[in-house]
């Protein structure tokens, strides 16, 4: 089971990462440089198969934050390396939450709860309809506005369901 991990800041960087001595994969993965704004820094892996929230570019300076695995094996490196399993770019008046949603639909470290909607869009992350159930899985939530009570209450706009 994937376990969330998230660390947000400015991509300072991307370069290419090569994967094989052939050059059969070069430039089909990247390494993006994120720091934050106490000065700590992570690099993102990003493979072909990395989820871009609402598929936009990301460039050096844009605002990200990365989502990862926290229970993948990691290199003992400085920085760390993480092989990206979503990025959201940030954008003004949306939210975005990874997380396992149990059968209340609230998030696993409690923070988040969530009403759906009609107008609710349910997709899988290669944006096809999902027409199963939410409860118990593995979710990201795109959401705006949220109570400020413990947990947060939000009517998302969109899940992607990560099956």
């Amino acid at each position: 089971m994937v376990k969330f991990y998230f660390f947000q800041g400015i991509v300072t960087n991307i370069s290419d990462f090569p994967t094989s001595q052939n050059n059969e994969g070069n430039g089909c993965h990247k390494i993006f440089t994120v720091e934050d704004h106490t000065g700590s820094i992570v690099h993102f892996v990003i493979a072909p198969s990395t989820y871009f929230i609402d598929h936009l570019i990301v460039q050096p300076g844009d605002r990200v934050t990365g989502f990862y695995d926290g229970n993948a094996p990691v290199p003992l490196i400085y920085p760390p390396r993480y092989e990206a399993i979503a990025i959201a770019k940030e954008l003004p008046y949306q939210n975005v939450k990874a997380d396992y949603f149990n059968s209340q639909l609230a998030s696993s470290d409690g923070t988040l709860k969530l009403n759906i909607a009609s107008s609710t869009q349910l997709r899988l992350k290669n944006d096809q309809p999902f027409t199963g159930t939410l409860m118990n899985r593995n979710l990201i939530v795109l959401y705006g506005a949220s109570t400020k009570s413990i947990p947060a209450l939000t009517t998302p706009y969109k899940i992607i369901v990560w099956c």
